[in-house]
C-alpha cells in the first residue's frame, strides 16, 4: 500500500511537471503569435490550452482521491494540497496566454506600432520565473523559491515601462489607441502570469518548510500536522 501511494505521489509530480512545461510553451507561442501577427499561431494557443485544463481536472482528481483514499500527513499532506494549488495557477497562466493570442488576433494585419523590445523581454523573465519556480518545486528548495517570490517586482518595473511609453504614443497620435490599449493588455497579462510563478514559489515555501509567505505573511504552521515531518 505504501509503494503504491510513493507511486501516485511521483506521478502526481510528473503531471504537474508536464502542465508547467505546457504553460512556459503557451506563453512563449502567444508572444510569437503577437511578435509575428501570426493568427494561425494564435489559434493553436486556444488549442494548447484546452490541453492543459484537461490535465488541471487530471490533477485535480488525483489530489483528492489521494487526500480521501491515503488521509497524508506532514509533508506529503502538504505537497497535495499544495499541488492543488498550484495545477490552478497554471491553468490561469494557459488563460493569460489565450488573452495575449486574442490580442495577436485582434492586430494580425494592421501595422506596428513600435517594435517590440520590452515585453518580449517581460514574458522572458515570467517564463523564466515559471521555470525555476518548478525547478524549485522539483528540489523542495524553499530558499530559492523565497529569492524568486522577490524577482516579481522586475515584472512590475517592466509593465509600468511598457504602460508609459504606450500612454505617450496614445496622447501624441489618437489613432494609436487602439493598437496601444492591446499592447497595455498584453503586458498586463504578463505581469499577471509572473505573479502566478510567484504563486508557485510561495507554494514551494509551504512544502519544504511549512511556512505560509503569501500575502507578506511568513508564520509556521507548527502545532498541526502540516508542520511535522
Amino acid at each position: 500500500m505504501e509503494r503504491h501511494f510513493e507511486q501516485e505521489l511521483k506521478e502526481l509530480k510528473e503531471h504537474l511537471l508536464l502542465m508547467g512545461g505546457r504553460a512556459e510553451a503557451i506563453v512563449r507561442k502567444s508572444i510569437d503569435a503577437l511578435r509575428r501577427r501570426d493568427p494561425i499561431v494564435a489559434q493553436q494557443v486556444f488549442e494548447d490550452d484546452r490541453a492543459i485544463d484537461r490535465l488541471e481536472i487530471d490533477i485535480e482528481e488525483s489530489c483528492l482521491r489521494l487526500l480521501a483514499l491515503q488521509q497524508p500527513l506532514a509533508t506529503d499532506l502538504r505537497f497535495i494540497t499544495a499541488a492543488l494549488k498550484i495545477s490552478n495557477d497554471l491553468e490561469r497562466v494557459g488563460d493569460h496566454a489565450v488573452n495575449i493570442a486574442g490580442g495577436a488576433l485582434r492586430l494580425a494585419g494592421k501595422p506596428m506600432l513600435k517594435p517590440l523590445v520590452d515585453i518580449p523581454r517581460m514574458a522572458d523573465v515570467a517564463i523564466g520565473m515559471l521555470n525555476q519556480a518548478l525547478d524549485d518545486f522539483v528540489r523542495r528548495d524553499g530558499e530559492s523559491a523565497r529569492q524568486l517570490v522577490r524577482r516579481d517586482d522586475e515584472v512590475d518595473d517592466l509593465n509600468r515601462q511598457v504602460f508609459r511609453e504606450l500612454l505617450s504614443y496614445m496622447i501624441e497620435d489618437p489613432s494609436t489607441i487602439t493598437r496601444a490599449l492591446e499592447l497595455v493588455l498584453v503586458a498586463r497579462n504578463l505581469e499577471r502570469i509572473a505573479d502566478l510563478a510567484t504563486n508557485v514559489a510561495e507554494e514551494v515555501v509551504f512544502i519544504a518548510e511549512a511556512r505560509i509567505i503569501k500575502h507578506h505573511a511568513d508564520e509556521s504552521a507548527s502545532g498541526d500536522d502540516f508542520a511535522r515531518g
